[in-house]
């Protein structure tokens, strides 16, 4: 799997990723992921960039609409999922919920960030849909 470079990221892609190098820089690895999602919350309005924390996401189902639980950690202006990490390693099922959130929220453009990592452009997986 290849990671593209930051620079080729459409614009919120970028500034996203722009917040999360700056938590990253302060805090380095090893921290829980509620510290680091709070972390980008606060640059994240900092920047003036608009986004909704831990956003319901329901399953539909034939013609059910079930409340399973699942949160996306960060919508960020509409627009784009952030899934927040803080493990060993990205996993193929890490990859899995963020393609499944995007189809069921109906958003097209995701971002996984992993932050246990030494620098952090490798703990970073942008998707499409």
């Amino acid at each position: 799997m290849s990671h593209e470079r930051a620079d080729k990221f459409d614009p919120l892609s970028y500034k996203v990723i722009g917040c999360a190098m700056a938590v990253h820089k302060a805090l380095g690895p090893g921290l829980l992921e509620s510290a680091y999602l709070g972390c980008m919350c606060h640059d994240l309005t900092c920047e003036g960039i608009a986004y909704r924390r831990e956003v319901p996401l329901p399953v539909k189902y034939r013609d059910h609409v079930l409340d399973c639980g699942y949160r996306l950690d960060l919508v960020v202006e509409s627009s784009l999922i952030v899934e927040l990490k803080a493990v060993e390693t990205i996993l193929p099922v890490h990859e899995a919920q963020l393609l499944t959130y995007l189809k069921l929220s109906g958003i097209h453009t995701g971002l996984l960030i992993n932050f246990n990592v030494p620098v952090l452009r490798d703990g970073i997986i942008r998707r499409v849909l």
